[in-house]
């Protein structure tokens, strides 16, 4: 049920639902107007011999201020070495900065409980809960803020879902606006207006099988809010500046477009708990998943886009990399492993794989660790019967994919090898520049690493894994000097060696692939853990106190991190594309509904999103089919003649061509413009006049133009 309606300032004071924003960047005001403990220091345990298990006490340590236990304060005055100058010097050092001093204290002690938790319990549980609430909070406030999403209306929100989001959220659009689920579900199978005149399964086709799933759950949700007669969002005026005219924004889990991005902040939000309790698992303590936490915020910009770019695959697949990848550690760490655990782990495989086209790849590259990883731990002598064991429950994996591909009708179309083979080979033809031209498929960039650097993170990940290899090296040459394979293995544990080479794996794909970053950045923050394990740094906790030194790391990543983190919160943007709202809404009111555009694949997915007019190509550029259609389409900004372009638009039924004069002379880097990839591709014509530059002067007698604006030409096909 939909909410009273009424009119809402955006420049008035802020509501408890909104988050705060600054009055100058607003173009909305409300119709209405305005009007609407330190912790206390807990002495620590002087403890003489660290080899010994430390005492804790139960339960975790409460927020406000707390007398100290008669036992701490007898400890704290047995304590007699500490001369009366320092003791002066400390209580003046109390005296001046109590809050700092307490502080410290606090973290200090509260560092001691944590590395000395290990992860099971309620409060691991706890800490997961509260990290995964954290992260969804700082999701949707970065979104909020970027584009101040709960004041849109529902053709704005359209519009902010770009390119290949745009396509995607239209087929959960196309199934919550059915008359029922299945029928629209049966719609999307069998869709007609993608790919003009071809009816094709875009289910199969676009791995929508998230879509399908928040589309059964939006709407059993509104249909019992509505049997039990509860609202499920409220609608508001919202008055815009000239010359943009009043719309209609509605909030509540009710809306389409906020339950949508909604449950991918959700889901995104768990996936910051797996990575509190991974880290903890992988170094044995939950300081350690205190650390991957606070590694993947302080270098949140560099780990995911999601908070930009919701609807992506990526946003509902990795998480299910992450879980995988925990049980995998299980798996490895564990002696006997029963039969649920390879359950477990083949059910996220497939959760990992089917929203993804790139997924296999990665997986790939696991089974090829893991097998070396098992010659290594085990020797020959053993080796089938883990090749075997491997290769079942991979070729379980994919069978089960396979199986739930055919039912579902997902398919996949990867592409990634011949990205990476073009970036090796310098390889270069019109589908890999379209590819490559992108930004996020460039190398990485060479800020990226000085990045790493600030916050810490490349720096610990680099003495973690030096220190891995010198065990590693060592554990060989027992091993070669005792003749054998099976009196030693190359660590105590074999998941450290496998996460280390999964993160060699990750470190070339992401230096060929800016956007496999995504992969890299949150497995060097799960490697970070490990400094605070005792396998591999208890040498260190018998000679020097251990505690100081995780809190100075913190300390000094604190500094850059808290700049990055205050960098991403000080983002305040309104979206407004008033020349694209133009273009839409004079194709709904001045062309028929079976009318076939074609255009940019960015524009073609907002088209098909808000219109619902067929279009015969799409920013889905895997399918070699639409590859072929796309470079007709594009020939537009070629050196080919008006009527060559003019025919082959005819014979795929176009009837309106979008022309952006932008694509015409943008150019992101060297080589990438529009007409250097054409003279790439096709060098016959390199001595014609750009068709782009004639079109605009006069598209006659070929095209007819029927509207413009400051960005958008619509020509009609002759």
């Amino acid at each position: 049920m939909v909410g009273q309606t009424r009119s809402k300032l955006r420049g008035a004071a802020s509501e408890p639902s909104h988050f705060l924003r600054s009055t100058q960047s607003r173009r909305r005001r409300r119709a209405t107007g305005s009007g609407e403990r330190e912790l206390e220091k807990e002495p620590k345990e002087e403890v003489k011999r660290p080899e010994l298990p430390l005492r804790t006490r139960r339960g975790n340590l409460t927020r406000g201020a707390r007398k100290y236990s008669p036992q701490r304060i007898r400890n704290l005055k047995t304590q007699n070495c500490v001369p009366v100058e320092m003791v002066r010097r400390t209580d003046l050092l109390n005296d001046r900065f109590p809050f700092l001093s307490s502080l410290l204290e606090q973290l200090s002690d509260k560092a001691q409980l944590l590395q000395r938790r290990q992860v099971s319990g309620k409060g691991a549980f706890g800490i997961a809960a509260f990290v995964a609430i954290l992260h969804w909070v700082h999701l949707i406030t970065l979104f909020e803020n970027d584009r101040h999403f709960s004041h849109l209306s529902a053709l704005e929100r359209e519009m902010t879902f770009r390119t290949e989001m745009g396509l995607y959220y239209s087929y959960f659009k196309t199934i919550v606006e059915a008359p029922s689920f299945l029928q629209g579900l049966w719609m999307i199978m069998n869709d007609r207006l993608t790919e003009y005149p071809l009816v094709i399964n875009t289910v199969k086709r676009f791995h929508l099988y998230p879509e399908v799933i928040i589309a059964f759950c939006y709407r059993t949700f509104v249909g019992i809010m509505n049997l039990f007669g509860l609202e499920t969002k409220t609608c508001w005026n919202v008055t815009r500046i000239e010359p943009l005219n009043e719309v209609q924004s509605c909030e509540g889990l009710g809306d389409p477009a906020c339950f949508y991005v909604g449950v991918i902040f959700i889901l995104n939000g768990i996936m910051m708990g797996l990575f509190f309790m991974y880290g903890a698992y992988l170094s044995g303590t939950q300081l350690g998943g205190i650390i991957t936490v606070l590694c993947y915020f302080f270098n949140h910009g560099e780990a995911t886009r999601v908070m930009w770019t919701p609807p992506l695959r990526e946003s509902f697949s990795y998480p299910f990399l992450v879980l995988q990848m925990y049980i995998l550690t299980v798996i490895l760490r564990t002696t006997n492993n029963s039969r649920r655990h390879f359950i477990a782990l083949c059910l996220s495989n497939v959760a990992f794989m089917l929203p993804w086209q790139f997924a296999q790849f990665i997986l790939f590259t696991q089974v090829i660790i893991l097998k070396r990883n098992k010659i290594q731990r085990f020797g020959v002598s053993e080796l089938h019967f883990w090749v075997i064991q491997g290769s079942a429950w991979f070729f379980g994996t994919i069978i089960l994919k396979f199986l739930t591909s055919k039912i579902l009708g997902v398919s996949d179309h990867i592409r990634l090898s011949d990205l990476i083979a073009a970036r090796i080979l310098r390889y270069t033809d019109f589908d890999t520049l379209i590819y490559t031209c992108a930004p996020e498929f460039d190398f990485m960039e060479t800020a990226t690493p000085v990045r790493y650097s600030k916050t810490l993170l490349l720096p610990i990940v680099v003495v973690i894994t030096y220190v891995i290899f010198k065990k590693a090296f060592r554990d060989i040459l027992c091993v070669l000097c005792a003749n054998t394979y099976l009196r030693k293995q190359l660590l105590e544990h074999g998941e450290i060696i496998f996460h280390t080479l999964q993160l060699f794996a990750f470190t070339p794909l992401a230096i060929l692939i800016m956007r496999l970053k995504l992969f890299l950045t949150p497995h060097m923050c799960v490697m970070a853990s490990l400094i605070c394990s005792r396998r591999l740094f208890g040498w260190i906790f018998y000679r020097v106190r251990f505690m100081p030194v995780i809190l100075s790391l913190v300390t000094v990543m604190s500094i850059q991190g808290y700049a990055n983190l205050h960098n991403q919160w000080s983002i305040i943007g309104e979206f407004n594309n008033l020349p694209q709202e133009e273009l839409i809404q004079w194709i709904k009111y001045n062309t028929r509904p079976d009318a076939v555009f074609a255009g940019a694949m960015p524009t073609m997915a907002s088209v098909k999103l808000s219109t619902l007019h067929p279009i015969v190509n799409h920013p889905h550029y895997e399918d070699a089919d639409l590859r072929a259609r796309t470079k007709i389409v594009y020939s537009a900004y070629s050196r080919k003649s008006a009527k060559e372009v003019r025919d082959k638009l005819v014979e795929l039924h176009v009837n309106y061509y979008i022309l952006e004069e932008a694509w015409c002379v943008v150019r992101t880097k060297p080589g990438c413009s529009m007409l250097e990839i054409w003279d790439v591709e096709d060098p016959s014509n390199s001595a014609n006049p750009p068709l782009c530059s004639v079109l605009l002067k006069d598209a006659r007698p070929y095209f007819t133009t029927v509207f413009q604006n400051s960005m958008y030409r619509v020509l009609k096909v002759n």
